[in-house]
């Protein structure tokens, strides 16, 4: 997440200084304080700027010196991150790392879950000085039901500022600050959700490799992407021989073994992060090969196909073979951008099937059309 300033544009905050302030109007810029944060918390673009927006609300409204958000990792056991504002610059030792909760004012705050007000803090046993001029500090963990994110923290150069007022606003604020960091909590988790589903929604239930859904999506990315870098692209499209005869007399359960294992075959063949394995329907898989020429891609399709051969998985109702064969068609192209992919699924399609018409257990192979 970002620190960069820009992501949050300085706000102007309209008001005399609190010390020209008597109880109501100091009343009333506690209360303007709220809703602005109330604000910042729903419309903030990302987590740190929502947390940053506060925080400087927080400084340019109230004699704070300095306003931070320290956030818990998710064993609450150390403090991971810090988002502040401030009149003040800290010092090396108080900014910098992570830091355990058994030490500083915000790691007792963090281990009692309670706030933690320390008038004094030349007196307080546990103040970690971060900057010489604070005299007084205000602490209130940040909770959503029972789940500690962290801990807001708000220093004064004074030592009259925390009084029961400004303590129940601060109060209020790492309210609404739980509230702003558990729902961006809620909009990562649901997008990572999205993403596994989306990550799902590619893959074959039956055999785990990728599905037609992810081939037609990677195809068209490749051949785009091949078009522009000018290197060929290999389709081979393989299908198991006689495979309604297996099923008739071996049952779909042995039909559905041998699909995955045809499919495990497959992705032996298939090299680097570039190819990929795919069912395309049925009892027919594909492998898509970028940058293989078709002396490549057909030197690929005949060792797949010995592969399968040597496998014997058993098929007592085949005329090729007592067991299961696969017919190849190999296709190669130079992607064109002009011109739809689709044609050279065609062309591999029709050497698959000349393969069969030639008597199975074979490769057959062809350029695409031109």
């Amino acid at each position: 997440m970002s620190n960069d300033a820009t992501d949050n544009p300085a706000i102007e905050f309209p008001g005399l200084p609190w010390d020209g302030q008597d109880a109501p109007a100091r009343r009333a810029t506690l209360t303007r304080i709220l809703v602005r944060i109330s604000r910042e918390a729903l419309q903030g673009a990302s987590l740190d700027s929502i947390l940053r927006g506060i925080c400087e609300c927080l400084v340019a409204e109230l004699p704070v010196a300095i306003a931070s958000v320290i956030l818990l990792d998710e064993a609450n056991a150390y403090f991971v991150h810090e988002v502040y504002a401030g009149q003040l610059t800290l010092s090396p030792l108080a900014s910098a790392g992570d830091w355990p909760v058994n030490r500083g004012g915000a790691g007792r705050c963090a281990r009692l879950g309670k706030p933690q007000l320390i008038v004094d803090v030349g007196l307080d046993p546990d103040y970690v000085p971060g900057n010489d001029s604070v005299r007084s500090e205000y602490l209130v963990p940040i909770r959503h039901r029972q789940r500690m994110h962290g801990v807001l923290n708000i220093e004064s150069t004074r030592t009259d500022f925390f009084d029961a007022e400004a303590c129940a606003v601060f109060d209020a604020v790492a309210d609404l600050v739980a509230g702003a960091i558990h729902f961006a909590r809620m909009a990562d988790e649901l997008r990572l959700a999205n993403r596994k589903l989306e990550q799902l929604s590619m893959i074959d239930g039956l055999t785990g490799i990728a599905n037609r859904r992810r081939f037609d999506a990677q195809l068209r990315a490749d051949w785009l992407r091949l078009a522009g870098e000018g290197r060929p692209l290999a389709l081979l499209m393989v299908d198991a021989d006689a495979f309604k005869p297996l099923n008739d007399a071996c049952g779909h359960l042995h039909g559905d073994e041998c699909l995955r294992e045809l499919a495990r075959i497959c992705g032996g063949f298939a090299e680097g992060g570039e190819d990929l394995v795919a069912r395309f329907g049925g009892e027919e898989l594909v492998l898509l090969l970028p940058g293989r020429d078709l002396d490549a891609a057909t030197a690929v399709a005949e060792a797949l196909r010995v592969a399968v051969q040597a496998r014997a998985m058993p098929h007592p109702a085949s005329a090729v073979a007592p067991h299961v064969t696969v017919s190849i068609g190999v296709a190669t192209a130079l992607p064109d951008a002009a011109r739809a992919p689709e044609w050279l699924v065609a062309s591999a399609d029709r050497a698959m099937y000349a393969a069969k018409l030639q008597g199975r257990n074979r490769v057959c192979a062809g350029l695409a059309d031109p």
